[in-house]
């Protein structure tokens, strides 16, 4: 069983930060790469920033410059870090972690249950 958990989140007024943090647990093997992605109600989930094990990250163009991902690869975990926050942020951002439970298991997606952020205006 593999779990992700998300903590962090809440609710800041526009131009404020939060800080979100995401730990993967259980018997995965290895981790490629872990990110951030959320969804807006009547939207669709999107990506917001994913870092690989390497450290190679890549962000939504709405959020360059104001968000920042980082992880612990021995913790298994990743960080996101957001500055400038904007009501449109606002929506359930959910951690991903895209990895194999064995050395020869294809690389499954796993996600956590969310986590609500809203930003007032």
């Amino acid at each position: 069983q593999v779990q992700v958990e998300e903590s962090g989140g809440g609710l800041v007024q526009a131009g404020g930060s939060l800080g979100l943090s995401c730990a993967a647990s259980g018997t995965i093997f290895s981790i490629d790469a872990m990110g951030w992605y959320r969804q807006a109600p009547g939207k669709q989930r999107e990506l917001v920033a994913r870092i690989t094990s390497g450290g190679i990250t890549n962000y939504a163009d709405s959020v360059k410059g104001r968000f920042t991902i980082s992880k612990d690869n021995a913790k298994r975990m990743v960080y996101l870090q957001m500055n400038g926050l904007k009501p449109e942020d606002t929506a359930v951002y959910y951690c991903n972690a895209n990895g194999r439970l064995s050395a020869v298991g294809r690389i499954r997606d796993y996600w956590g249950q969310g986590t609500q952020v809203t930003v007032s205006s």
